[in-house]
């Protein structure tokens, strides 16, 4: 939650002067956050490489890379937005199961960090276009090491079932073919097991047994410079218990270090997660039978979590107290779909035209919003030194048909 840094007050009175919904983040949060990694890893060699999926905002990507951030993405266009905001490129690890030709061709020719190989087509095809670009590409393999993480089924990454990676029976071939394959340098190992993580025993045990391989390719004389051990650590949406950072960290070094690999950690739910906050102004207050709804501004295309993975977003009124007496509420949208709501079964105490925040939305929030029903994308803001900036325009109907073709039949 970034309540205590962002000021109800202050929220509520620029929510009368603008368009709702918005989002708005606290700068302030982001760095706190991305600060407290690195004071987590200075006693051994690393890199923090945000992940870009979780909030992909010039402005966010400008702050961390002002603060040395590496960044860990999954298209090129992710690649772009990284080096448009100043990002390094040689701090770019290019993760993901489908890269195109011309994705692998881009990242090459910018001399990024590394690849995660996840197939072994993959790795013939990063060959191919290193050798037709005269370069050699560096990469990294990303092992699945069928690790349970104990997390909702859509964010697991590394069970055998799901589509990342390659299998630990497998590993070991993939880098056989790597070290005959032309123009590739391996640099490295990677693993992600998944998202919103809050146990740490799945981290202990993926990077256990990670270890165990590394061992077995030293001695086939494939030795790597480090390992990327993802991201995947969870935040606290609810009363969900979370793990520290501190401790998720420094048990990651204390397996580590020995090694004296390079350390690449992934972070992006708990870089932003918890550094944003959803703006919006109930339109109707509705009951219908033993159920009331508060009908609000935001819907699903503005934030997709709750229908997707049944998420549980905090929601609190940021208007003066009415004198409504609580009830309990679904807060729902205006989009024409039953699983469009941001909250279920709330107590409230409420009227029409009162401000709602949903809290902890700083991550996949914006990033996974859609123009469904014909809806523009909503503004985002931040809070920068007490002062909130625009850092994303409102879309209008132009922008929902810019790209499109009028074609008479």
């Amino acid at each position: 939650m970034v309540k205590k840094l962002i000021d109800d007050n202050k929220i509520h009175d620029f929510a009368q002067k603008v368009t709702t919904p918005f989002y708005i983040y606290s700068s302030d949060k982001i760095i706190e956050n991305y600060n407290s990694y690195a004071r987590c890893l200075t006693e051994i060699d690393s890199l923090i490489c945000y992940s870009v999926k979780a909030n992909s905002n010039l402005s966010i990507l400008k702050m961390l890379s002002n603060n040395n951030s590496g960044f860990d993405v999954v298209s090129k266009g992710e690649i772009e937005r990284v080096l448009l905001a100043g990002g390094d490129a040689e701090k770019i690890v290019f993760s993901g199961v489908g890269k195109t030709m011309d994705e692998i061709e881009f990242g090459i020719a910018k001399n990024i960090l590394c690849f995660n190989v996840e197939s072994l087509d993959e790795l013939k095809s990063i060959s191919e276009a290193a050798s037709s670009l005269n370069k050699r590409a560096n990469i990294s393999i990303r092992v699945n090491p069928s690790i349970d993480p104990k997390t909702h089924p859509y964010i697991t990454t590394g069970l055998s079932e799901n589509k990342f990676g390659i299998h630990e029976n497998e590993i070991f071939d993939a880098y056989k073919m790597a070290k005959d394959l032309d123009n590739l340098n391996i640099v490295g190992i990677d693993y992600h097991i998944g998202s919103q993580i809050t146990d740490l025993q799945p981290f202990v045990d993926s990077a256990t047994k990670v270890l165990e391989i590394v061992h077995a390719l030293k001695e086939m004389k494939i030795n790597l410079s480090h390992i990327d051990v993802g991201g995947g650590l969870g935040i606290t949406y609810k009363d969900e218990k979370s793990i520290k950072r501190e401790s998720f960290l420094d048990k990651l070094v204390e397996i580590i270090s020995p090694t004296g690999l390079k350390l690449i950690v992934e972070p992006g739910r708990s870089i932003v997660g918890d550094a944003g906050l959803l703006v919006t102004k109930i339109l109707n207050i509705k009951n219908s039978g033993d159920k009331n709804f508060a009908i609000v501004d935001a819907a699903m295309n503005d934030l997709l979590r709750p229908p997707l993975y049944n998420a549980h977003h905090r929601i609190k009124s940021i208007s003066k107290p009415s004198n409504s007496k609580e009830a309990t509420y679904d807060v729902v949208g205006p989009v024409c779909e039953t699983a469009d709501y941001l909250g279920k079964d709330r107590k409230l105490s409420i009227q029409k035209g009162d401000y709602l925040v949903v809290e902890d939305v700083g991550a996949y929030g914006f990033s996974l919003s859609s123009n469904y029903n014909s809806r523009p994308r909503i503004a985002e803001y931040i809070l920068l030194e007490d002062e909130i900036k625009l850092i994303r325009s409102r879309e209008d109907f132009s922008n929902l048909i810019l790209d499109e073709s009028d074609l008479m039949i």
